[in-house]
């Protein structure tokens, strides 16, 4: 399945608690988000899978609006991921092991997995991702447990050594677009900067406008 990872948008329940995810993601998608992962460590999977069944919904009619699809990607749960129609599942370092994900989803689903380190780079099943995430950029409120930030440079150094496309994540913002983007990286994963925003829509197409003007990696 085609992707775009340019904008990433990241659910975080607590975050969208006044809006609702639901209303988040609509209105993310409406500003030009180009995928969602669906996260949430504390819910259900009866909950998430109800959730995502949701979204993806929406996710639908918003392509056959506007010919325009965005993929609908679930963090760590494989069984979400399988009972709600997913397109694809992301996964940490601990979380469900990237054979595990392929082989129960298929060769059409799009699977990713979270890079910090060159070490863990050179251990991942290259073969059977369609992306890495990199990060945390930034130390971010949205996950407590991240790992050191790895900085610009680390991100470039990262991206450099990777033969696929990646995407980065952690407390990055709207003004971070250009370097993301010099540093190779394929696209920018956001939570605060869209999840809490008074206008989730505005927020994304604030972040969708600085992706697009910022000049191409070199």
């Amino acid at each position: 399945m085609d992707f775009d990872l340019s904008v990433y948008l990241v659910t975080d329940t607590n975050l969208c608690h006044e809006a609702g995810v639901e209303h988040t993601v609509e209105e993310a998608i409406q500003g030009g988000v180009s995928m969602v992962q669906l996260r949430d460590k504390l819910a259900s999977d009866e909950a998430m899978i109800e959730l995502a069944r949701r979204l993806k919904e929406a996710l639908d009619d918003h392509s056959e609006l506007t010919g325009r699809y965005v993929p609908l990607i679930i963090n760590d749960r494989l069984n979400v991921a399988l009972e709600s129609g997913a397109d694809g599942l992301h996964v940490g370092q601990s979380d469900t092991a990237v054979h595990d994900a392929r082989k129960a989803m298929g060769e059409e689903a799009i699977i990713g997995l979270s890079i910090t380190n060159a070490e863990q780079l050179a251990d991942a099943p290259l073969e059977l991702l369609d992306y890495v995430g990199f990060g945390p950029v930034f130390a971010t409120q949205s996950k407590a447990d991240h790992s050191a930030p790895i900085g610009f440079d680390g991100l470039a150094a990262l991206v450099r050594a990777c033969p696929m496309p990646g995407v980065a994540i952690g407390g990055v913002k709207a003004e971070h677009a250009e370097a993301i983007k010099q540093s190779g990286a394929e696209g920018m994963a956001v939570v605060s900067a869209i999840c809490g925003q008074p206008s989730p829509r505005e927020a994304a197409r604030a972040l969708a406008k600085r992706w697009q003007a910022a000049p191409e990696a070199p």
